[in-house]
């Protein structure tokens, strides 16, 4: 069922996208007068095939999802009645060419815009950059951040939640810099904190950047009464209920929810002993963890959550949200930042600064589809508006086969006077079709190997 709710979500997020990227391209071209043939999400054969309009434009559902594209009337790849030779694509001057090509990506940056500023105005949830502890020699430990520290701005850019402090932290991480970070401490006293991120390799920009930089979240402390049981997890399997008060596990005496979890982590697949008060009433329950992997190790688990004070949490969350206006104008800034970091990146992966392990091909995005969905409209709304940006970005590269080739053809055309020949075109395609693969399969090489390490 999860797979298919994960399949689900895929597909719709690609069937957006690759509507509005087509659309800007269909639309741009009608707009010049060019006559388009054919509308196509996807490519193969075509599932469903249905003609409308003045033109009897084809609009094409075919069976593989990964793409599309518009078909338009060109002399170059076919006969072309005279009476209608004006309309055809390589007629048109360079400048409505330039357009009609980087319609596309274009779409994909307003699709983002607009996805984004949907999100500023319904308000986002987050949790505050509220720090815990950070682990001995990490550039957070030698700038002397403390439990408890709020991060208001990372070198003068608000931060506002724990979302936005990692965004500007990979950013500045990825240029190697020293950061300036304002903080605001238990006691209500602003200081400031220099954080050294010039240490941070290549194999490091991943998810777990945080982890290596050393700022790790608040944890408020959570009392050991359990609140969720997932049915048929060893928790609920072997007896253990919501109410229930965990006095001790393994014969380990613990205080905080956090004590229960390192025990039960450390001891995969093996029969740990529960004291606990069940309506005040002593009692001990054996339970068998279950054994899953974590990247190279194996750690233990029961499928079982706490109680949560929901007062306390309420402290740390944060809901951010701006008026028409002002959501408006920073979607479009929130989407520069990204389409700027994304090329950034790209460009640090050319030169060797950023590992090629970052690369994410199909099943990971299907992955982060599932996952975005299943937490809620919101996240995935955002998850939409980050892929968008990659898709415009990605067109955008001066690669043959790709929009930015083609733009880059029409550059070399004003330059020069004349089209680019035939033939460095055909020579041209066929290097983009090699980068492609190859960047594909790296991409699914990645997502092969996440996948094996669970």
């Amino acid at each position: 069922m999860e797979l298919i709710s994960t399949l689900a979500a895929f597909v719709l997020a690609l069937g957006i996208l690759i509507v509005f990227h087509e659309f800007g391209h269909y639309l741009v071209a009608r707009l010049a007068g060019v006559k388009v043939l054919r509308f196509s999400v996807g490519f193969g054969m075509p599932l469903l095939k249905r003609k409308f309009g003045r033109d009897q434009t084809e609009w094409v559902l075919a069976a593989f999802p990964l793409g599309g594209y518009v078909k338009m009337l060109d002399e170059r790849e076919g006969e072309v009645d005279p009476a209608e030779s004006h309309r055809a694509f390589n007629r048109q001057s360079v400048w409505r060419r330039i357009a009609i090509v980087a319609a596309g990506p274009i779409a994909n940056f307003l699709l983002a815009i607009l996805l984004y500023w949907i999100l500023f105005v319904s308000g986002v949830p987050g949790l505050k950059p509220v720090l815990g502890t950070p682990p001995v020699n990490t550039p957070a430990a030698v700038a002397q951040l403390q439990s408890g520290d709020l991060v208001g701005k990372v070198d003068e850019v608000p931060v506002e939640t724990w979302q936005s402090l990692r965004w500007e932290l990979l950013d500045h991480a990825v240029q190697k810099n020293v950061v300036r970070l304002e903080v605001l401490d238990e006691q209500g006293r602003i200081r400031f904190a220099s954080l050294d991120l010039s240490g941070i390799g290549p194999e490091e920009l991943d998810a777990g950047l945080l982890k290596q930089i050393g700022i790790v979240r608040f944890d408020a402390p959570i009392d050991p009464v359990i609140g969720d049981v997932l049915e048929g997890d060893p928790a609920s399997r072997d007896g253990l209920r919501r109410g229930d008060v965990i006095e001790a596990v393994g014969g380990k005496p613990v205080r905080r929810w956090s004590e229960v979890v390192a025990t039960v982590r450390a001891a995969p697949a093996q029969a740990l002993a529960f004291d606990l008060l069940r309506d005040g009433v002593p009692l001990s329950i054996t339970v068998v963890t279950d054994k899953i992997t974590d990247g190279d190790t194996s750690i233990g688990r029961i499928g079982a959550g706490p109680q949560i004070d929901e007062e306390r949490l309420e402290r740390l969350l944060v809901q951010v949200r701006y008026p028409i206006g002002e959501a408006l104008y920073r979607a479009t800034v929130k989407m520069s930042e990204v389409s700027i970091f994304t090329l950034r990146m790209l460009g640090r992966m050319v030169v060797g600064d950023v590992s090629l392990k970052n690369l994410s091909g199909p099943i990971t995005i299907a992955d982060y589809a599932g996952q975005s969905a299943k937490v809620g409209w919101l996240a995935y709304l955002n998850f939409l508006a980050l892929i968008s940006i990659s898709l415009g970005v990605l067109n955008l590269l001066p690669v043959p086969v790709l929009d930015g080739g083609h733009l880059m053809y029409y550059l070399v055309e004003i330059g020069k006077g004349s089209p680019v020949s035939e033939r460095a075109m055909e020579f041209g395609q066929r290097i983009g079709l090699v980068l492609l693969f190859t960047l594909m399969a790296f991409a699914i090489y990645n997502d092969l190997g996440r996948l094996a390490a669970g």
